[in-house]
């Protein structure tokens, strides 16, 4: 008995120890990231505001404008465009496990591929809209805006669908802005409907009408 409990000390010790180099390990990585984020931060707000984004990608070697930058502020659940605070940076660097500049450039190709995973793509897709929405009770985003963000976030899996609806939306007159309704409405149609030919698209199922005017646009334009 005694030399049961003898091991069962020994391992409580070893447990306590691994658990202190972990919680040191942890706390190490923390001030890191902190340290991380008053680089690029803005002494006076405390946040990283647009012209700290710009030098971070800068010296992650891309535009301010890369998809990227838009997939990293949704990891961190940003709330207010072109600006990140010390919480939401925490929260995104401590998912990514990158607590300096070369990490974090590592680190999103595998952030990329995340964001754009079926389970995680329809949030994210949601999150790029809200993102946009820099006013108090604002509901909607402006036809030029939504244009770039719909290339930005859905050109490279639905070429053909985005250039078309960039073409009409640029062309008409009804719409001055987008709500979210008809932003994901635009999403499931890409999913759903057979394109060009709108062989499976019926105006009747409760579609946004500036997509069914998109339809009757592009089948004008095919006759």
């Amino acid at each position: 008995m005694p030399r049961a409990s003898s091991k069962k000390n020994a391992l409580s010790n070893s447990t306590a120890v691994n658990a202190s180099a972990s919680h040191k390990a942890s706390s190490k990585e923390s001030e890191r990231i902190d340290q991380f984020f008053y680089n690029y931060a803005n002494k006076s707000s405390r946040m990283i505001d647009p012209e700290g984004i710009e030098a971070l990608c800068s010296d992650m070697e891309m535009d301010h404008t890369d998809v990227r930058i838009l997939i990293l502020a949704w990891k961190m659940q940003a709330e207010k465009q072109g600006y990140f605070t010390l919480e939401e940076w925490r929260k995104g660097l401590k998912a990514l496990r990158a607590d300096t500049i070369t990490k974090l450039k590592k680190a999103l190709p595998g952030l990329e591929n995340e964001a754009r995973r079926t389970a995680n793509f329809v949030d994210f897709y949601q999150y790029a809209f809200r993102y946009c929405l820099t006013e108090e009770k604002q509901k909607s985003v402006d036809i030029e805006s939504i244009c770039q963000l719909l290339d930005l976030v859905l050109g490279s899996q639905f070429r053909a669908q985005v250039d078309y609806f960039i073409e009409y939306l640029n062309a008409q007159t009804d719409y001055k802005v987008m709500n979210m309704d008809q932003w994901m409405g635009f999403y499931r149609f890409c999913n759903e409907i057979s394109f060009p030919d709108f062989s499976n698209y019926d105006a009747d199922h409760a579609w946004p009408l500036i997509l069914d005017n998109f339809v009757d646009w592009v089948k004008a334009k095919q006759t």
